[in-house]
């Protein structure tokens, strides 16, 4: 996070943006600890999380970038 405002603190994106951020820190720090357990089973607990992530930043992307037609 930069910590300087995109958007005004009354839009939604700024506050979509600051949640991308912490979501898109969650999930480097799950990939990272896939390495780090031996066990399969977590580690596919793991990179399923890092996928399921991928996606909710994705999605809050495209609501910023008004992507998708739902988001305009």
């Amino acid at each position: 996070m930069n910590g300087r405002p995109e958007y005004g603190a009354d839009d939604p994106r700024e506050h979509t943006r600051k949640i991308r951020e912490m979501l898109h820190g969650s999930m480097q720090h799950i990939r990272e600890d896939i390495d780090k357990v031996d066990d399969p089973k977590a580690q596919a607990l793991f990179e399923t999380s890092a996928e399921v992530l991928g996606g909710l930043i994705a999605a809050y992307e495209h609501f910023e970038q008004r992507k998708e037609a739902a988001w305009r």
